[in-house]
Formats: C-alpha cells, sequence, structure tokens
C-alpha cells in the first residue's frame, strides 16, 4: 500500500481526509467569492498568526513553559513550513491583485508574471528540501536521518530525481504573461495552464510530500492537491493556480497552528516506507530498522517521466507554431483553454 490506512484507526483516516478535501474546497470558495472573504483569508488572518508566531519564539526565547511546549513551537519548526506558508500567502495576494486590478500594481503589464515567479519560487523550496533530504540521508542508496520535527524521513536518489522534475516542472508553465480576471472577478485565470501542466505538478508535488512529509502526506499530498484539481475540472476552468495557492496558504495555516491532527491523533496517516513500524517507527527516538522504500523509487520515476514528457509535448507544440511557449499561450487549440476564456474579461 501506499499509505498504511487498515485496522481500527481506517475509519478515522478515512474520515480526516474527507473532512480536509471537503474542508479545503469548501474554504477556497469563501476565499475566491468576494473580497472580504479574500481579505479576511489572506490578510488578516494571516496577520493574527504572524503576532502568534512572534508571541510563540519570544516566549521560547525567554524559557517561558507555555512556549517551549507550544505544538506549533516543538512540532513545526522547520524553516520549510514557513516559507511555504509566507510564500503561498504572498502568491494569494499577489493573485487578489491581479484579479481586481488593484492600483497600477494590478493594471500593470509586467505585473502578469508574477504568478510564474511566485510559483516557481514555492517549487524551488520543494526542491530545495528535496535536496537536503538526498544530501542528509548520507547514501545515494538510502539513509534515514530526523528532521526538525522529530520525523525519520528515508532519503536517496528518489530526492534527487524527484527535485530535478520539480525543476523541469517550472520550465513547464506556459503564457508566463496571459493572466486575466474573470468576467465576475471571483478568480483570476491562467488559461494556458490546462491539464498537461496540472497532472506533472501534481504528479511531482504529491511525490515531494510523501518522501519529505510522510506524517502529512495523506493530507497536503492527496487531499490538498485534489482539492484545487476537482475545482478547476468542474467548475472553475482556468482558475487552477489560484485554487492552488488558496488552498495551499489555508492549510499551512491550519497544520502550523494545529500540527497534532497529522503528527499525533486518531486521524494521523504514515507512508508505506516504515513498513510494519507505523507511526512508532516515524517518530521513535532511535532510527527504524527497516526501511521500504520501492514506492518512493517508483513515484519519483514516474514524476520525472510526466516532466519530461510535459516539457517534450510543449516543445513540440512551440515548434509547430513557431512561437515562444513562454511568450506565448500555446494551447489555444484546447477545450480547457476555450473554456476558461469564455470566462475572461
Amino acid at each position: 500500500m501506499i499509505f498504511q490506512i487498515y485496522g481500527e484507526t481506517a475509519g478515522w483516516q478515512l474520515l480526516g481526509w474527507a473532512m480536509v478535501f471537503i474542508g479545503l474546497v469548501l474554504m477556497n470558495e469563501i476565499a475566491r467569492r468576494t473580497k472580504i472573504g479574500g481579505i479576511a483569508c489572506f490578510l488578516a488572518l494571516p496577520a493574527a498568526l504572524t503576532i502568534y508566531f512572534i508571541a510563540i519564539y519570544i516566549g521560547a526565547g525567554t524559557g517561558a513553559k507555555w512556549a517551549l511546549n507550544n505544538d506549533t513551537y516543538v512540532h513545526m519548526n522547520s524553516w520549510f513550513h514557513y516559507a511555504k506558508l509566507y510564500a503561498a500567502t504572498i502568491g494569494c495576494i499577489g493573485f487578489m491583485v491581479l484579479k481586481y486590478q488593484w492600483g497600477k500594481l494590478g493594471k500593470a503589464h509586467w505585473f502578469k508574471a508574477f504568478p510564474f515567479v511566485i510559483v516557481g519560487i514555492n517549487i524551488l523550496i520543494a526542491v530545495a528540501s528535496d535536496f537536503e533530504s538526498a544530501i542528509r540521508a548520507g547514501s545515494i542508496a538510502g539513509g534515514w536521518w530526523k528532521s526538525s520535527e522529530g520525523v525519520w524521513l528515508y532519503g536517496g536518489w528518489w530526492n534527487i530525481l524527484n527535485g530535478v522534475a520539480g525543476l523541469i516542472n517550472i520550465v513547464c508553465m506556459t503564457g508566463w504573461w496571459s493572466i486575466r480576471s474573470s468576467k465576475d472577478k471571483k478568480d483570476m485565470l491562467w488559461p494556458d495552464m490546462i491539464w498537461v501542466y496540472i497532472l506533472a505538478y501534481d504528479v511531482w508535488n504529491f511525490q515531494y510530500t510523501y518522501m519529505n512529509l510522510p506524517t502529512h502526506a495523506w493530507y497536503c499530498g492527496l487531499a490538498l492537491l485534489l482539492a484545487p484539481t476537482f475545482a478547476n475540472a468542474l467548475w472553475n476552468k482556468g482558475g487552477w493556480i489560484q485554487n492552488r495557492a488558496n488552498t495551499l496558504a489555508l492549510w499551512c495555516m491550519f497544520a502550523q497552528v494545529f500540527p497534532l491532527f497529522q503528527d499525533a491523533s486518531h486521524f494521523t496517516t504514515v507512508t508505506s516506507v516504515y513498513g510494519d513500524g507505523g507511526i512508532a517507527a516515524a517518530t521513535g527516538a532511535t532510527a527504524p530498522t527497516t526501511a521500504d522504500p520501492k514506492v518512493q523509487g517508483f513515484i519519483s520515476i514516474l514524476s520525472i517521466l510526466i516532466n519530461v514528457v510535459a516539457f517534450a509535448f510543449i516543445l513540440k507544440r512551440a515548434k509547430a507554431q513557431k512561437t515562444n511557449p513562454w511568450k506565448n499561450e500555446i494551447f489555444t487549440d484546447t477545450k480547457d483553454f476555450k473554456e476558461a476564456m469564455a470566462r475572461a474579461e
């Protein structure tokens, strides 16, 4: 199995997944439909949480027990979690600037490249984390190392392969300046970002979470990735990148404040790399005695193959159209593109 879902906790794990998936879909709708919803989710809430985080670290620095024992301080103290939270939130704010055309920035043509830049930064954060895991493993064939959250990770060549897939994924984004607002002002649209890119991104990002966030991947790797893809497929065509940023930022906020939902509850689910050891092996004082990285290796191979094929497909279309795929749109003849453009101003 890809995840360890069986026994008396299986029902809780499935319920937890459903709650996260449905919750993210609903919260994305609240955030995207009105200015008040977006401002509350991506300006007011992050501001309040920033004050909370600063208070925790000041308290911890002075030796206050309430801060030293705070779940955020104990379980979510990695550079990665804060980088993703704030990078995703900045993305959401920038997308609102473009969607509502706020000020000179929202109307500037050059700022239409912002989505590409912020998505690229988010991908590079994950790529750096993948390479870090491979290095810390101490062996290309695989080795255990303990993350700052106290979780044993099994790094190896699979991390390097997926990191390279992430770098390829960045250049699979086409039509960097082709950002539009929807007629109803609910969405920032990127019509050229069709299923080709979404599939390549989802597989790559799932694999990243599977290897580097093994106690979280059931939620942040599966439910979190499917929520924006689901919305884009059924009612928000062309809005996938906005959906993705919204749900990512909201999930990071939740996970940063309530980490034990994933790490130590009935809902906790781990990947198959720990074999029969389960969560006890993932968070034990000593490294697990065995590892089962077959799934990690398989998905990394799949990840880089899909991204290479997607990139080759993009270059083939660009060559046939005699156009630059990053300056111009190349999927204008596809159904997804046409449906997105029908919603655009």
